[in-house]
C-alpha cells in the first residue's frame, strides 16, 4: 500500500509542483520542450546502454557464468526508461541517475541480499523442467518417410 501511494500520490504532487516552479522561471513552452528533450535523449542513452549492458551479458554466458549483475542492470535501465519517458522533472531526474553506472551498482550494492538471480537447471529438482515430470507428457517415437501416401496422391489436382 505505501509503494502505490508513493507512485500514484506523492510523485504526480512533486511532479505538478516542480513543473509550476520552472514554467514559472522559463515559461511554459520551453518547459515543455525540456521534458521532451530530456525524454528523447533518456531513450538514446538507454538504447546505447542497454546494447553495451546486453554484450557484457552475451561475453558471460559465453564464458559460462550467469551474468546475474547484467541481468540487474538490464532490469535496471528498463525502469530508467519507463521514468525517462514518463513527463516530468522528478522522475526524469530519478531515470539519469539509473542511467548512471556508478549509482546503478551503489544501488545493486545497497540492495544487496534483497536481490537474488537464480539460474534455472535444465533439469532435475532445482528449476527447469524434466521429461516425464508432468502428467501431460507423453513420449513416443516418430518416423518421417517422404514416401507418398496413396489417400493423398489419389486426390484430383486442383
Amino acid at each position: 500500500m505505501p509503494i502505490l501511494f508513493l507512485l500514484f500520490i506523492v510523485i504526480p504532487l512533486i511532479e505538478i509542483a516542480l513543473f509550476v516552479q520552472v514554467g514559472d522561471e522559463i515559461g511554459v513552452l520551453p518547459t515543455v520542450a525540456l521534458v521532451v528533450i530530456t525524454a528523447a535523449v533518456g531513450v538514446l542513452l538507454i538504447r546505447w546502454q542497454g546494447v553495451a549492458t546486453l554484450l557484457r551479458a552475451r561475453t558471460r554466458m559465453a564464458e559460462g557464468q550467469l551474468p546475474a549483475r547484467e541481468m540487474i542492470e538490464g532490469v535496471m535501465l528498463a525502469v530508467a526508461g519507463a521514468f525517462l519517458l514518463t513527463p516530468g522533472f522528478f522522475t526524469d531526474t530519478l531515470g539519469f541517475l539509473l542511467l548512471i553506472p556508478f549509482s546503478r551498482r551503489a544501488l545493486i550494492h545497497l540492495l544487496g541480499d534483497k536481490i537474488k538471480v537464480q539460474a534455472a537447471a535444465g533439469n532435475g529438482p532445482r528449476g527447469g523442467f524434466t521429461p516425464g515430470d508432468d502428467e501431460h507428457t507423453f513420449e513416443g517415437e516418430y518416423r518421417r518417410t517422404d514416401e507418398p501416401r496413396p489417400e493423398r496422391d489419389s486426390l484430383p489436382k486442383k
